[in-house]
Parts: C-alpha cells; structure tokens; sequence
C-alpha cells in the first residue's frame, strides 16, 4: 500500500462524449500512485455513460443523473471525496504526464501553501497546441483586481481549506473557480510554478470560453463587491473595457477556431 496522500480528482461532464475518453485516459494515465477518480455526470444522452462504464473499475464513484449544472457537479463530486488534496478537471481538458504527482510533491513540501498551480497549454478540439495560458503570480489582493491568471486545469488545493471555504457557489455559471480562489487566497498562499506544465486546456466552438463567456466579468463583479471592493477600482474598469471590446474578441475567437477545424478537415482529405 502506498504512503503517499490521496487526492481526488473531480470530472464534471454533460454530452462531451466527443472529449470525454481523452479526459478520462490522462487522469487514469498519471504515474501519481494514490489518487481517486470521479465522475459527475449530468445525465447525458450522447453516449457519455458507455464511455464511463469503459473505465468504472477504476473510478472511485460516478454517476450520471440531471443535476443543476457544472458547478453542482462539481459540489456534489466534492462532497464524495476522501482526499487530503483536491482538483478537477472539465470534461473536454486534459492533464499532462507528472502533473498530479508534481503538484502533490509541492504541497506536501510546503505546508503554508494552500494552492498550487502550473503552465497549461491551450488545445484545440484535435488536441493540437494553439497557444498557452498567461499563468502568472497572484494573490488575494491582485485577485480582488482581476490580476487572476490561474489556469483551473492547472490548480490543486487542500482538502481542509475547502471544507472551510466550501462549497461552490451554485448561482455562479462562469466564474465560480474564481470565487474559490479569492476565498482560498484569503486565509493561504497560492504558489505559480512556471515551466511545470500541468495540464492543457481545450478550446473549441462549444466550450464555456467560447460560448458564453460574456458572463465571466459580471460574475467576478459579484466577488469583488461582497469582500467589499469600491466601483472606483481596478477590476471594475477592466470591466468596462472587457465589455466594450467584447464584440470584437468574441468574433475573432469564432474566426480562430473555425479555422482551427477546417485545417483539421483539409488534413483528413
């Protein structure tokens, strides 16, 4: 039996079937000896649940029932878990090799620290490199400024923060890992480590990103306004000028990713 601590990996998913194996294979593929594995699935119906049934005994727990979304999903996979360390992973991302046991390395050497987080790359929908996330250094107070730059994928916390900051905020659709941090950042330290690149980050014509993502700002406005934040300040002026250029970022990303799946069908031919 190994010594080393357990942590939980949480996948919450609904009709990604189309990424879902992918997901699912990087996280059973890891080399960290003591983990466990669950899947939260909002009831599919494009074949998710065969998929799963593939690799069920090697799952911790999941199921496949309606729930009330992504972050309800991630709750009720959290409130299964049994780890001293916690992350999840979006159904349609995917983690590097080394990751998870780099991560837990980390925050058993360094007890202060309450998250960690990597490098992720940015992924298209035939797992090629379009890009890399901005991850940087943060903390409460760049947090509450929308100086965010944590890739999600990328993150790992403690178990015990979590049952004392937790659970999600179910109202939130978008912004609720950004919620989460702010909260963690405000009793521990969150540590970036650049150059250990820990997962990839999917993008494609459906994701959240892509899809609904004029709902992130709105949402982190929420956050900074409840620890007390000022209209006169940082985030909210970027706000203001994400809402604005919207349009134009919005319809470049739709050209860019369209273009990303062409490409992908001309090498089919």
């Amino acid at each position: 039996m190994s010594n080393e601590p357990l942590i939980s990996i949480i996948t919450p998913s609904f009709n990604q079937a189309k990424f879902l194996r992918r997901t699912i294979e990087s996280v059973l593929s890891q080399d960290y000896p003591c983990f466990e594995y669950i899947i939260i699935d909002g009831g599919s119906d494009d074949g998710s649940q065969h998929i799963i049934r593939d690799y069920e005994d090697r799952l911790a727990y999941w199921e496949s029932v309606p729930d009330k979304g992504q972050t309800d999903a991630i709750n009720k996979g959290f409130a299964k878990a049994k780890g001293k360390y916690l992350a999840w992973l979006n159904s349609d991302d995917t983690y590097q090799p080394g990751g998870i046991s780099e991560a837990v390395a980390y925050l058993e050497e360094h007890p202060e620290t309450g998250m960690v987080y990597g490098d992720c790359l940015f992924i298209d929908a035939q797992d090629r490199e379009i890009g890399r996330f901005p991850a940087a250094q943060t903390d409460y107070k760049r947090l509450r400024q929308g100086y965010v730059h944590i890739p999600q994928q990328a993150s790992f916390f403690r178990a015990d923060l979590w049952h004392e900051v937790g659970p999600l905020d179910p109202t939130f659709f978008f912004a609720m890992d950004y919620d989460l941090w702010v909260r963690i950042a405000k009793l521990a330290q969150l540590v970036y480590l650049p150059g250990h690149t820990w997962a990839c980050f999917r993008l494609h014509g459906d994701a959240k990103t892509i899809a609904a993502d004029a709902r992130c700002w709105p949402e982190m406005l929420r956050v900074h306004y409840r620890e007390g934040g000022h209209w006169l300040s940082p985030i909210v002026f970027k706000y203001g000028l994400r809402w604005l250029a919207a349009p134009l970022i919005n319809w470049r990303r739709q050209r860019r990713y369209l273009q990303y799946e062409q490409e992908a069908d001309r090498e089919k031919i």
